[in-house]
């Protein structure tokens, strides 16, 4: 008890409580988009998406301090290569009949070795391995609005299109009986995935962000078949998997993106063997 009172109130742990607001406001986010990243099975292209925002960040800070095109900011690039990578892989697998692992594979080694190769030419430090990893206890005020922006950007068209975000998720020719343009909503899931990536980045790093887009929706499927209830639970999970990481690589002296990535993996685990025992 002494110690939960010394993590509430001590002055010292401001920056961790900080980090578990964070983690709170940006659960719900994370738990309609991880959700529909299981549910659809492109939790690869979660990933290819990532990777290709390195390249995109990569090219544009070489743009910027090399070609001094100062609007051209490593945010922006990482935005624009990890929403290239998603479309580009969602068009290919709808039109060009390609396979959509060969595709995922491609991007993702392709969009990464670029983002290395512009950035090992760019002059300067640049801190790209902070970018893969990220570090969730140095945010600022400013990371809060990036959060509270990503749940305004994801939940409003989750409320509004959840009927066809519903049969999308499980079922491409119902929805199309039913009317529903199945490939447009596909590919703005894809959109969607890859602007909470490039956001989410910025805050927790590439490694970080495929975990909580993964394993919380993953374990929460193993409880519920429910598309909104599994929302509602994944949410939960990330909050979990962060606050709980988070207050064990505090006081275990351990670094924070791990401990909540293990954390989130030894739950998964316990969830497959809940759910086969109940089967």
């Amino acid at each position: 008890m002494t110690m939960l009172n010394g993590l509430i109130f001590a002055p010292e742990w401001g920056f961790l409580r900080f980090a578990l607001l964070i983690a709170l406001v940006l659960s719900p986010a994370l738990g309609v988009v991880g959700t529909m990243v299981v549910t659809r099975r492109i939790s690869s292209l979660a990933g290819a998406s990532a990777h290709a925002a390195l390249g995109g960040f990569g090219l544009a800070l070489f743009l910027e301090r090399v070609c001094h095109l100062n609007w051209m900011t490593p945010s922006l690039g990482a935005l624009a290569g990890a929403m290239l990578a998603a479309l580009a892989v969602g068009l290919i697998s709808m039109y060009a009949k390609e396979r959509e692992d060969t595709v995922i594979g491609a991007v993702w080694a392709v969009g990464m070795s670029v983002g290395l190769l512009f950035l090992d030419r760019t002059p300067g430090y640049v801190d790209w391995q902070g970018y893969l990893f990220g570090n969730i206890l140095l945010l600022a005020e400013t990371d809060l609005y990036w959060a509270l922006a990503l749940d305004l950007v994801v939940l409003t068209p989750a409320v509004i299109f959840f009927p066809a975000l519903l049969a999308v998720s499980f079922d491409d020719m119902f929805a199309r009986l039913r009317g529903i343009r199945a490939g447009a909503v596909y590919l703005g899931m894809l959109a969607l995935t890859a602007l909470t990536i490039v956001l989410l980045i910025n805050l927790v790093g590439i490694m970080l962000v495929i975990a909580l887009l993964t394993l919380p929706a993953a374990a929460a499927g193993c409880f519920t078949s429910h598309l909104k209830s599994m929302m509602v639970l994944t949410g939960v999970f990330n909050t979990l998997f962060i606050c709980g990481g988070l207050v064990l690589s505090c006081f275990l002296e351990l670094p924070s993106g791990p401990a909540i990535v293990v954390l989130a993996g030894g739950v998964y685990i316990l969830s497959l063997m809940w759910k086969k025992l109940v089967k």
